[in-house]
């Protein structure tokens, strides 16, 4: 994996730290334009190692917002699409048996990677959004009793609808608790 802002920026004088920022600014907001506001708040919870919350209308630049904090700093980038069905092993990883070796071996789902696009985070149960917890806050997954960590940078961007749209389940405050800011995006402005 390359440098990225958050790994590189401590060791930055004063100067070079606000170029590297500016720099991602600009990258951001070739992708997302007229939006500024948002981009300088969705860098500053980047650079204080938080995850994200951007929940708006749908339309509204949510998952390409994201995409494009991703993209800024060159990281691994894995999205997943939370629905009813999804189950937290989906995000988390699973044990699969090998009968070659007679045993079973862990394969890492989604969360194992630098920026975690969870989609419409509240289109999932309640459940599947618990999955969420324990990487979001310690920066690990347990499974079977074993630890395994995240790769660093690791950061959280989700996107939610509204509560008044159907099929939308809301987040215990345990989790949103974990979100280190929440933005709204609104619709484009008019030319």
């Amino acid at each position: 994996m390359t440098d990225t802002p958050t790994t590189t920026i401590r060791q930055l004088t004063r100067e070079q730290a606000t170029a590297a920022v500016q720099q991602l600014q600009y990258t951001i907001e070739t992708m997302i334009r007229g939006k500024s506001g948002q981009v300088r708040l969705a860098i500053s919870c980047l650079l204080a190692e938080g995850h994200l919350l951007i929940e708006d209308k749908p339309g509204t630049g949510k998952t390409s917002l994201a995409k494009a904090i991703a993209a800024a700093i060159g990281g691994h980038v894995k999205r997943v699409q939370f629905t009813p069905d999804l189950l937290p092993s989906d995000i988390t990883g699973v044990s699969v048996f090998n009968p070659v070796k007679g045993e079973f071996s862990f394969r890492p789902g989604p969360a194992f990677t630098n920026i975690l696009i969870a989609d419409e985070i509240n289109r999932a149960s309640p459940k599947t959004q618990a999955a969420l917890l324990e990487v979001m806050e310690e920066r690990q997954v347990t499974y079977d009793g074993v630890s395994r960590p995240v790769p660093s940078p690791f950061m959280v961007v989700a996107t939610q609808n509204p509560l008044d749209f159907q099929g939308t389940y809301p987040l215990p405050e345990v989790q949103l608790d974990r979100f280190a800011m929440k933005i709204s995006l609104g619709y484009a402005d008019r030319a």
